[in-house]
């Protein structure tokens, strides 16, 4: 990959984006990891205003640290970059008083995880109508369209993807040359979505460079009968997470009234 003419290719189309929309900059939520991290580099390298948000909900330390880490790091080298913090842990709690939290523990965890992700969203498009910025989405392309790893109308709920035509290791190439801290750079990758510093392998069961490879066996057509062992288990993950949540992948499905109805 030529990573610096990639870089700049994203940092024009931003740029574009924004002034063809009459907007002023961009919002970004930092998590802590290398892909809001990345995202949120890119942002300043327009030279629009970037407003960095931090949105713990009872988060890991390490997350929190790191996300710090990244905020002061791209203040001292952009100026057009502010930051604010926004602690969703109390509106997250008072929400959890208001709602049933009756059923299998496992589905109320996951219906909680993705209800803070929706509570992010919604604090960045505050931010975002109130300032007159867009929301910066911070997928790449193995979660937004090879295993759907993320939160309809949470995390998936932006104005603009910038890194969504990027592998996980593209990401990581970026976020070298972009001087992405190292702590991020090292740090497992974690959606953040459960109070603690549980890894997206934890939860998926296969590494990203292992989702790529399946990805890319897919798209060449291959099916679970053409692997064995490990690689047989890869992608009969792959595959799992890719139909569960096409849903996510595909267009809101409209009812079509046909004429003759009309």
């Amino acid at each position: 990959m030529q990573t610096e003419k990639v870089i700049d290719h994203i940092v024009k189309w931003l740029k574009d984006y924004a002034n063809n929309a009459g907007m002023k900059g961009f919002v970004v939520g930092i998590s802590g990891g290398i892909d809001s991290a990345v995202t949120s580099t890119l942002c300043a390298k327009t030279g629009l205003e970037v407003l960095c948000i931090e949105m713990p909900i009872h988060q890991a330390a390490s997350h929190v640290s790191r996300a710090q880490e990244h905020i002061e790091q791209l203040k001292q080298r952009f100026q057009n970059v502010r930051d604010t913090r926004v602690d969703l842990t109390p509106v997250f709690e008072e929400f959890k008083t208001e709602v049933s939290l009756d059923g299998k523990q496992a589905t109320v965890d996951m219906a909680l995880a993705n209800t803070r992700a929706r509570l992010r969203m919604t604090t960045l498009y505050y931010h975002a109508g109130l300032l007159g910025l867009l929301v910066a989405g911070t997928g790449n392309k193995v979660e937004d369209f090879g295993v759907g790893f993320y939160t309809k109308y949470g995390d998936g709920g932006v104005d603009l993807s910038p890194i969504a035509d990027l592998l996980k290791s593209e990401v990581y190439q970026l976020g070298a040359f972009l001087d992405v801290p190292d702590s991020i750079m090292a740090a497992a990758p974690s959606d953040g979505l459960f109070g603690d510093a549980r890894s997206d392998e934890d939860q998926i069961g296969a590494s990203y460079p292992e989702l790529e490879w399946a990805m890319a066996m897919k798209d060449q057509g291959k099916t679970e009968a053409d692997f064995e062992g490990r690689q047989k288990e890869v992608f009969q993950i792959f595959m799992r997470y890719n139909r569960s949540n096409t849903h996510k992948m595909i267009p809101i499905p409209i009812c079509e009234i046909p004429n003759n109805l009309k």
